[in-house]
C-alpha cells in the first residue's frame, strides 16, 4: 500500500500521467497501423519497370486487308500460309544442303560462292516483321475491272507496301497438295499456278520484304537457267528464280519424294 502510493505521489511530481491499459494497448496498435500505411504506401508508389521485349508490336503474319469478306479471307490466310511453308522449305533445303545441292547449282549457279542471299531472301518471307503490308480484294486502282487476265497486282508507286488480289486468282489458283499432279510440271507450267508461288512472286516485290533489292531478271525457266549460268550474282536476287528454286525443291522433296517433277520447258503465256 505504501509502494502504491510513493507511486502516485512521484508521478504526480513529474507531471506524468498513467494511462489505463486499454488505452496504452489502443496507441500502440494506433502506432503500427500507421507505420503499415506509411510502408504499403511507399511500395505501390514505386512502380515495377517493364521488362524490355524486342518482340513487342511485331506483326508475324500477313495482313490481310478489311476489303476481303470472310470467305476470301480464309482463303487468302491459307494461301498465304502455304507460301510461307514454300519458303520454308526452299530455306530448308539450302540449309541441308548447301552448294552440293543439284537445285542450288541449277538456279543459282556453280560458281556460287554462297548461299547467304537466296537463303535470306526465304528467311525474310517467312520471319520478317509484315508491319505496314496488306493484302487487299478491292480494286482500288481498277486493273482488275480493267486489265484483261490479271488475277493481281503490287500497288506501286499509289502504295508500294499494299498488293491487290483480283476475283481471278479465287478461281484459278492451285494449292501446293496437288504439286505433281495434274500433269503439273515446274518447267512446263506457268509458274504462278499455285499460290504459293503466285504470292511468294508478290511478296518479293513489296519493299517490306525485298527491301528494294529482288527484281526480275530472267522471265522463264530457260532465261533462269541462263542466268545461273551467266550471271549468278543476278540469279540469287531474281524474282523467278526464287519462285523456281522453290517450288522445283518442294516437288522433289515433299511433293514426290526423290521423284519431283521438273518436266520440260513448254512455251506459254502468263497473266500477272
Amino acid at each position: 500500500m505504501q509502494l502504491q502510493l510513493l507511486s502516485a505521489l512521484f508521478l504526480f511530481g513529474t507531471g506524468i500521467q498513467a494511462l489505463p491499459a486499454s488505452a496504452a494497448q489502443d496507441q500502440t496498435t494506433s502506432i503500427s497501423s500507421s507505420t503499415c500505411t506509411t510502408s504499403s504506401s511507399s511500395s505501390s508508389s514505386t512502380a515495377t519497370p517493364t521488362p524490355y521485349d524486342f518482340t513487342a508490336g511485331a506483326v508475324p503474319s500477313y495482313p490481310i486487308h478489311p476489303s476481303c469478306n470472310s470467305t476470301l479471307r480464309r482463303q487468302l490466310e491459307r494461301a498465304l500460309d502455304e507460301t510461307v511453308a514454300l519458303a520454308a522449305h526452299a530455306r530448308d533445303h539450302i540449309l541441308r544442303w548447301g552448294v552440293d545441292s543439284p537445285f542450288v547449282q541449277k538456279y543459282f549457279g556453280v560458281l556460287l560462292a554462297s548461299t547467304a542471299a537466296p537463303l535470306g531472301w526465304y528467311s525474310r518471307v517467312v520471319a520478317a516483321d509484315k508491319g505496314g503490308m496488306t493484302f487487299r480484294c478491292d480494286d482500288p486502282d481498277r486493273n482488275c475491272e480493267t486489265q484483261d487476265g490479271w488475277a493481281g497486282h503490287w500497288r506501286g508507286e499509289n502504295a508500294t507496301q499494299e498488293t491487290v488480289i483480283c476475283p481471278l486468282s479465287f478461281s484459278k489458283r492451285r494449292w501446293l497438295d496437288s504439286v505433281c499432279g495434274l500433269g503439273y510440271t515446274v518447267a512446263g507450267s506457268p509458274l504462278n499456278t499455285f499460290w504459293a508461288t503466285d504470292l511468294l512472286h508478290r511478296v518479293l516485290h513489296v519493299p517490306r520484304i525485298s527491301e528494294g533489292v529482288v527484281e526480275h531478271y530472267a522471265e522463264d525457266y530457260e532465261g533462269v537457267l541462263e542466268l545461273a549460268a551467266t550471271d549468278p550474282a543476278r540469279s540469287a536476287i531474281d524474282s523467278n528464280t526464287l519462285q523456281y528454286f522453290a517450288i522445283d525443291v518442294y516437288a522433289y522433296d515433299i511433293a514426290a519424294p526423290g521423284v519431283g517433277c521438273t518436266g520440260k520447258p513448254e512455251k506459254s503465256e502468263e497473266s500477272d
